[in-house]
């Protein structure tokens, strides 16, 4: 994988590119390959084509586009147009390639899918980040993501201007109604993950209620709270509560209507799920010169 088509200030494993292009690719040419190209294309036929915007957004995803029409002709001539991260204008060229007429079109698909969708969830978040422009909150992601492409949605999210939230499971605690639930309360919930947590592990907990966040802050030991669904008078009240003393994440409702308002508020976080599961495709397209 070339760095040229990545992100400024952003990063992604060439082994999780790898894996997750041939496992596309297998699953689209199947025990035959592209038989329509066969049938209908002469072999050694050179093509050239223009991978392009056709609709404005922020751009994600052309690392994966190179990588995947490489799995099938290594010696293409990609020439990059853009870069991840990139505002693009409907019309916008963003990559030539030159080579091998076969193996484009065999690929043309599955970078395209890729493309499409991270672009999708670049511009979204884009869209939520201008929106709170005013305001120091950030827009974070979470793991409300696709099976299998969670890194390359995370990635996107930052290509957006968004960051990114836990990546798993493993990455810190986050107490949420569940395990308070099953765990026998606030105070039982937060003892037992101090007494769990390296020292490098954060240590988060969500609340429904100014009554709950009371006594989150009452106990101590958490370093972020998540302000869950509540309204705006109830998030500003929350944030003053805690006075800078945590970290304040509000979810739940998150929209182009409602994000600012509810940046203003002061929060230091605003969650979507929205923005990696339900952004819709950029659209996008390869276009063979004639």
């Amino acid at each position: 994988m070339s760095s040229q088509f990545l992100a400024p200030d952003a990063w992604l494993s060439s082994l999780e590119i790898e894996t997750a292009v041939r496992r596309a690719l297998t699953e689209d040419l199947g025990r035959a390959g592209d038989l329509t190209s066969v049938a209908t294309v002469p072999d050694g036929t050179a093509a050239q084509a223009d991978v392009v915007a056709r609709a404005a957004g922020t751009i994600a995803g052309l690392p994966l586009v190179e990588a995947t029409l490489r799995a099938l002709a290594p010696d293409l001539k990609i020439s990059p147009k853009a870069r991840d991260g990139a505002e693009a204008a409907a019309g916008t060229i963003l990559m030539s390639v030159a080579g091998d007429a076969r193996a484009i079109l065999g690929a043309e698909r599955v970078a395209l899918n890729f493309l499409g969708h991270l672009s999708g969830v670049a511009t979204a978040t884009a869209a939520l980040v201008r929106r709170i422009a005013p305001w120091p909150a950030r827009i974070v992601c979470t793991r409300k993501t696709l099976p299998g492409l969670r890194a390359f949605e995370k990635y996107a999210v930052r290509c957006g201007g968004g960051f990114n939230h836990r990546f798993g499971l493993d990455d810190a605690i986050l107490i949420k109604d569940n395990h308070i639930a099953i765990a026998g309360g606030i105070a039982a919930a937060l003892k037992r993950a101090r007494d769990v947590a390296g020292h490098l592990v954060k240590i988060e907990i969500e609340v429904d209620t100014l009554d709950q966040l009371r006594e989150v802050l009452s106990i101590g030991g958490a370093d972020v709270v998540l302000l869950d669904n509540m309204d705006v008078p109830t998030l500003r009240c929350a944030v003053e509560m805690v006075g800078g003393r945590l970290l304040t994440e509000a979810s739940g409702g998150i929209t182009l209507e409602t994000v600012a308002a509810i940046a203003a508020t002061g929060v230091n976080c605003i969650s979507s799920g929205w923005i990696t599961h339900s952004a819709p495709q950029l659209d996008v397209a390869l276009d063979i010169a004639a």
